[in-house]
């Protein structure tokens, strides 16, 4: 890894009380991606890393559903990042992107 490369991890649980969650679907609720992602982009945020400007790739490989606890690994290194959501060993989300 460069020196100005970085990667963070953090826990992810969404919690069944959401808003998004009682319309996404009504009976079987599934965290919506857009909500995933959301959580990438406020990871950068908070870690001072400046904004998510575009995603070139996304691929959504299984659900996360609500209080189920998963792991947000994002990698930083010359403008752009790339991101997983893993639960235990199973990959959830996968993609890649620049930053503003």
């Amino acid at each position: 890894m460069r020196q100005d490369d970085c990667e963070f991890i953090e826990a992810l649980c969404i919690p069944a009380t959401h808003p998004c969650l009682p319309g996404h679907f009504p009976g079987q609720p599934v965290v919506p991606g857009v909500v995933l992602l959301d959580r990438v982009a406020a990871c950068l945020e908070r870690q001072g890393r400046g904004t998510l400007l575009r995603l070139g790739a996304v691929k959504f490989r299984a659900p996360l559903l609500p209080g189920q606890t998963a792991e947000m690994h994002v990698n930083l290194g010359a403008g752009r990042l790339r991101f997983r959501i893993v639960r235990e060993d199973q990959l959830l989300v996968s993609g890649e992107g620049e930053l503003a």
